[in-house]
């Protein structure tokens, strides 16, 4: 496969988002924003630097195919408190949104070179750390083909389901 690559977001990217997160698929798993205005109210801070979280499409051969973010999971405090996963730790969403993509190994290789290139730049972050659905066992395979490995389980009161926490340590990555 051709090496990924990512670009961060910009407001421009948003209208592609907003459809991605309609793919049956994706919504399956990705949280539910409805309308383009409540993408643009969830994503946009984060494009702007208003909020902690870094947005990129992931690219493939320079074709946008999905979405990685991350984060200092203790610029969150209240997802701090409930994954417990002290400082210095990163976390990481992503999607495929090409369907035709998916099952073909390039979610795990999106999480491979994303924490090489991206998580894992910042020498101050030890760890990454993501927490799929239990149900969602394609993404969990992806992570631990990526070299995460599951740490525990965890019920998650905001979407009232559990949660898989994966990490990959820095010495491991």
């Amino acid at each position: 496969m051709t090496r990924l690559s990512f670009r961060q977001m910009s407001a421009d990217d948003l209208r592609l988002l907003h459809e991605w997160l309609q793919r049956e698929h994706v919504r399956t798993w990705w949280s539910k924003h409805e309308t383009y205005e409540d993408v643009v109210e969830h994503y946009l801070p984060a494009i702007e630097g208003r909020e902690p979280t870094e947005l990129f499409l992931i690219l493939l051969a320079d074709r946008p195919i999905g979405f990685i973010q991350t984060y200092l999971v203790s610029d969150y405090p209240e997802y701090a408190a409930l994954v417990q996963v002290g400082e210095r730790v990163a976390g990481v969403d992503l999607f495929v949104a090409d369907v035709e993509l998916t099952g073909k190994g390039v979610g795990a290789e999106a999480l491979r070179a994303f924490t090489q290139d991206v998580v894992f730049s910042r020498e101050t972050t030890i760890a990454c750390v993501a927490d799929p659905d239990v149900r969602n066992t394609a993404s969990i395979r992806a992570f631990e083909k990526a070299g995460f490995s599951i740490v525990r389980e965890f019920f998650d009161p905001t979407d009232g389901e559990t949660h898989a926490l994966v990490r990959l340590d820095r010495s491991a990555g």
